[in-house]
């Protein structure tokens, strides 16, 4: 068991947790590099500050959003894709920081999935009722990369399906520094985030950050 600093309770969940076949939650997995992944977030929202991007049916999302890396993953009404650019700047979007990848290679790699190299982080910030509904990351060319994806702040309630869309989803507590990894035969898994409940953390405040990393191109 180890001791939780940040809740100061005795934390008594497995360190590696399954969540189907194919995909594993990698419990306080980003605790010990929170420090660097913290002033790299900051570097890169000030170069690319969070926004609420439209749908193409034209609502506006509840969580906000941004990204680094050689390619960014954005929506409005045109729809769902990639892009090398910022679309208020029209500048490319941040470089993506040593410590990201680093951390993103390391966990895919501890889940089973060697040689992962993401080419795109997507950054979502969650505020109190906040959510994301069920769905896939399918903007990708090739689905043989997993995703990566990275909690820091609040708790959240990570929900996990199948296939599709009517497939009874696992409900996950995320908490910071918590890293879900999947691919394989659930790469197109739906999943989703039910809305962020209130809350303070120590280190990020009132709000959820989390790190989706991916292999676009």
């Amino acid at each position: 068991m180890n001791t939780d600093l940040f809740e100061g309770v005795i934390d008594v969940r497995p360190a590696q947790e399954s969540m189907a076949e194919g995909a594993v939650l990698l419990r306080g997995f980003a605790r010990s590099v929170e420090a660097d992944l913290i002033a790299a977030l900051r570097d890169t929202v000030e170069q690319a500050p969070f926004r609420h991007m439209l749908t193409p049916g034209g609502h506006q999302m509840s969580v906000a959003m941004t990204n680094c890396g050689s390619l960014g993953w954005v929506t409005d009404r045109s729809g769902y894709r990639y892009d090398r650019a910022d679309p208020e700047s029209g500048r490319p979007w941040p470089a993506m920081p040593a410590s990201f990848r680093k951390l993103a290679e390391q966990a895919a790699d501890r889940a089973g999935f060697r040689g992962f190299s993401p080419d795109a982080c997507l950054i979502n910030r969650y505020q109190p009722g906040a959510r994301m509904s069920l769905h896939q990351d399918k903007d990708e060319d090739d689905f043989g990369a997993p995703i990566v994806s990275v909690s820091l702040g609040l708790p959240a309630i990570f929900l996990f399906g199948g296939l599709k869309r009517s497939d009874k989803s696992r409900r996950f507590r995320l908490e910071h520094g918590d890293t879900a990894v999947w691919g394989g035969p659930v790469r197109l898994a739906f999943h989703g985030v039910a809305p962020l409940a209130d809350g303070e953390h120590a280190l990020i405040g009132r709000k959820r950050i989390n790190l989706t990393f991916r292999k676009a191109r």
